[in-house]
């Protein structure tokens, strides 16, 4: 049943979604993120190349993305609450079966496809349905949300890494799968926010006549919109075809760091314990980000596009100076400054989405976005594995990561502008209208004036006259 509040309440049950999409976060993109520590014993168990292994992340990444519109579908036929819980089965999947660890290909299908279906099944809908949920305090709760992978990943990479040691990399890959079923937990809790739609229609039965035929008219008028469930005339917007390209080239380099971070420490001799720790360290940055950016945001001071292009501008410096690190101490800065910058950066990259093509269309946007990203999240890893192969050094992964970056940053710049251009647009064009609407009311407001004088002048005339 659908919840009694109405739309975007801004508060009351919507914080117990939050909470619920801050569990889904971290049990989905925080095992994501903290799976380089699976990745170099899965390389060399199999005695692979890095750019060979890192193919389980990179379809992982893919069908994380392609999944989102198929899920976004699924929410809009069905619930969110149930594709969440969907998803939490088949990330528990991917992972129990990836236990057998037969060969690369089977590893491709299980930990890569059936573990990126299950975020994808649960991601989507989590972040989703906060934004329905939201709307003065969207970035704040959206914020919330996405800190939950940090607050996970803090505690998961010295967990995996006890894990990895008490029952090698399959047996971490069982019990991280049965951690994982708790997604279907939070999918219970995120009851369904009764749509702007159904309570137009209802007002519109308990207060129209029988008989009026506006009613009907208004509900075969909306009909189509409540069942739309993809919208493709979006990349016929330039401010959202622009806001794919960022989003492309952020994903080619977005899971590169976390990724190579763990064998970048391992080449220069730092011991697996303090390892582990370079994962807590990123995520415990992160997550101060998230919040602290989530915070600002919610003041209105500064315009969430430029916000993020900061951020990205910043993150893409972080990298480019973490390869000059020599020991641990230097790479623990450099990675907190990638993971604070990175962290500012998730916070508010689907506010601006939102921003870009409004909550009409939020939905659509969303699955059409995920799906073009994949692209740059399909390649982006073997890609940086192949640099890495050629360049025999897991630096130049870094250098590749932040050099992308800074041209996803190019793209930000040109759709503000193109932003920007479009409201000065609006108001040249609307100047000419308010000049000719003014002249007659001026007009009659003078002729009024005059002749209200006349009358007072009329009263002060002897009554003879």
């Amino acid at each position: 049943m659908p919840a009694k509040d109405s739309n975007q309440p801004d508060g009351g049950y919507g914080w117990v979604v939050v909470v619920s999409a801050f569990m889904v976060m971290g049990l989905t993109v925080a095992v994501l993120k903290t799976f380089g520590l699976l990745f170099v014993e899965i390389q060399q168990h199999f005695d692979e190349l890095a750019s060979t292994t890192s193919w389980i992340t990179s379809v992982t990444i893919a069908i994380f993305h392609l999944g989102a519109p198929v899920a976004s579908s699924l929410c809009v036929q069905y619930t969110h609450r149930t594709v969440v819980i969907t998803g939490g089965l088949l990330a528990f999947s991917g992972m129990a079966l990836g236990f057998f660890g037969f060969n690369m290909v089977w590893m491709y299908a299980t930990t890569g496809f059936l573990q990126g279906l299950g975020i994808s099944f649960s991601w989507t809908p989590a972040i989703s349905i906060v934004s329905h949920y939201f709307s003065k305090k969207r970035a704040l709760a959206n914020a919330i949300a996405s800190a939950g992978e940090c607050a996970f990943a803090f505690m998961f990479g010295p967990f995996f890494q006890w894990l990895i040691s008490q029952y090698g990399w399959k047996g971490a890959l069982l019990i991280i799968g049965g951690i994982q079923l708790n997604i279907c937990v939070c999918g219970v809790l995120m009851r369904p926010l009764a749509s702007s739609c159904f309570l137009e229609a209802s007002h519109c039965e308990t207060e129209t006549p029988p008989g009026n035929g506006a009613c009907r008219r208004d509900k075969e008028d909306k009909s189509p919109i409540m069942h739309k469930t993809f919208n493709w005339m979006l990349m016929r917007q330039p401010e959202f075809v622009l806001y794919a390209i960022f989003g492309i080239l952020a994903a080619m380099s977005f899971f590169v760091p976390p990724l190579f971070l763990v064998p970048l420490s391992y080449s220069l001799g730092i011991d697996e314990s303090w390892t582990a720790s370079l994962l807590s360290v990123l995520a415990m940055v992160d997550f101060g980000g998230r919040l602290l950016c989530g915070w600002y945001a919610n003041l209105h001071v500064t315009k969430t596009i430029h916000l993020l292009a900061m951020a990205i501008t910043l993150i893409s410096t972080s990298l480019m100076l973490l390869p000059l690190a020599n020991n641990y101490l230097s790479l623990a800065i450099f990675t907190g400054f990638y993971g604070f910058f990175f962290g500012t950066t998730v916070a508010i990259h689907i506010t601006v989405l939102a921003d870009v093509v409004g909550m009409p269309e939020f939905d659509s946007a969303l699955g059409l976005f995920m799906l073009i990203r994949s692209t740059g999240g399909f390649v982006g890893p073997p890609l940086a594995g192949l640099i890495v192969d050629m360049a025999g050094d897991y630096r130049a992964g870094f250098y590749m990561a932040g050099a992308i970056l800074v041209l996803s940053a190019g793209f930000l710049i040109i759709l503000d502008r193109l932003q920007q251009t479009k409201i000065r647009g609006s108001k040249i064009r609307t100047k000419p209208e308010q000049s000719t609407l003014s002249y007659p009311s001026l007009h009659i407001l003078k002729h009024q004036t005059r002749r209200g004088k006349d009358a007072d002048e009329n009263k002060k005339l002897p009554l003879s006259c």
